[in-house]
């Protein structure tokens, strides 16, 4: 009997650790496949429709667009397998048109005439949220920031989840600092402001042809203006090195819109 005994209490050591091996694992293979998550939150003192675009190579989400009222918050999930970029925006003063039965916005229109883009992108000026994410499980890094290439509408941040991982942030009212060449109007009040390449579409503010490489292309006077008012974002095509945010492990990004200064 004693030998019998201790034969089966062996057989239980010797179980119990792999069974705790198998529990391990399928936890962390739960985990690996579990989809990064979005979360959208209005600060603004006015309603905002937010709209979405996948990358050229990325699935589209479950939602392209949606309303978001003052105060209100709102998710969405990235894909679960394989890696993700995209942008997000805010559209603002949008309408539906009596005649047409089309939602028109004052910024950032998509061109879909309704609360989903459906693949469309703004139309400048527009503060982009740009994410990049790492396949679930594979230890790579997430690229993120906060772009004022295309201009700007209204103040952005975009946060990690992971502790130690950093903001990216258009906190400041460039509308309030936008040179007078760059302002957009509706009611007399700047609603936003172009870039300068949006303005004058020159190679000189675009980037391109003789300026399209980072040795070629500095900052302009325009430029140093957004940079003034939001240090931490893209200020023109090349300002990666204060601009572009890296994090691993990050379960949701928080996506602010109108983010406490």
């Amino acid at each position: 009997m004693a030998g019998g005994n201790g034969a089966t209490t062996r057989r239980q050591l010797t179980l119990f650790p792999l069974h705790v091996t198998l529990v391990f694992q399928l936890l962390c293979a739960k985990r690996a496949a579990a989809a990064t998550s979005f979360s959208f939150a209005n600060q603004c003192a006015h309603p905002v429709w937010v709209g979405a675009l996948s990358g050229a190579t990325s699935p589209q989400l479950a939602r392209t667009g949606f309303y978001l009222a003052a105060g209100a918050t709102s998710g969405l999930a990235a894909p679960s397998s394989g890696s993700w970029s995209g942008t997000f925006w805010a559209r603002t003063g949008c309408a539906v048109d009596e005649g047409t039965g089309r939602l028109a916005c004052a910024t950032a229109d998509c061109g879909s005439g309704d609360v989903a883009c459906d693949g469309r992108g703004p139309a400048p000026p527009v503060t982009l949220s740009e994410v990049t994410l790492a396949a679930p499980g594979s230890g790579g890094l997430d690229f993120y920031d906060v772009s004022l290439v295309d201009g700007f509408n209204l103040p952005v941040s975009v946060a990690p989840s992971h502790e130690g991982c950093q903001a990216a942030a258009c906190a400041g009212d460039v509308n309030a600092a936008c040179p007078s060449d760059l302002r957009v109007l509706s009611g007399g009040e700047v609603v936003a402001c172009k870039s300068a390449c949006n303005a004058y579409g020159s190679a000189r503010y675009c980037c391109s042809g003789d300026y399209g490489t980072p040795a070629a292309c500095g900052p302009t006077s325009y430029s140093q203006a957004f940079k003034a008012a939001c240090p931490a974002a893209y200020s023109y095509a090349y300002d990666d090195a204060s601009s572009t945010f890296t994090c691993s492990g990050a379960d949701t990004y928080h996506i602010t819109f109108c983010p406490a200064t």
